[in-house]
């Protein structure tokens, strides 16, 4: 849950144990610096909330548009708890930036729904550089805490 003022994750959610989860990490790799420092933070908060790190399958894709094929193919192996989708996509002068986020977004969601499984975007999009590196480790850390979440709630509910 995501607190009114801060727009941060809430820590005391209920159900943050990832002890029996696997989880699937997507990275674009366009703006590595940013989405290297996302997965940093991801993979280091999921071995906090006890995630092992053989349960953790991170892969690598070339950008944003690319990062939903990929989260596909993990949900249909129907071997994952959950999944985590990260990139960077940075505003520049043409449409081309908004053409991204949207279909990245919509796509991920799409695939959630698709196959009822959590999916933690953490594609983000911002107006420049310094917006990115301001959001780079608090994003990486919520994604790995909405994850372990939502794999806990789903398993719950069925």
């Amino acid at each position: 849950m995501f607190g009114a003022n801060q727009g941060h994750y809430d820590p005391q959610a209920p159900e943050m144990d990832g002890q029996k989860l696997r989880i699937g990490i997507v990275q674009a790799r366009f703006n590595a610096d940013i989405t290297n420092a996302l997965a940093a933070a991801c993979k280091a908060e999921l071995a906090e909330l006890g995630v092992q790190q053989k349960n953790v399958v991170h892969v690598q894709v070339p950008g944003a548009l690319e990062v939903p094929v990929a989260l596909q193919a993990m949900a249909e192996q129907e071997q994952f708890d959950a999944l985590i989708a990260l990139g960077c996509i940075i505003r520049g002068e043409t449409y081309h930036f908004e053409l991204v986020a949207n279909e990245s977004g919509a796509s991920v969601s799409r695939i959630g729904l698709d196959y009822q499984m959590p999916i933690a975007n953490a594609i983000l999009t911002t107006e420049n550089l310094e917006q990115a590196v301001a959001r780079q480790t608090d994003k990486g850390r919520d994604a790995a805490r909405v994850a372990v979440e939502m794999a806990n709630l789903m398993e719950q509910l069925r």
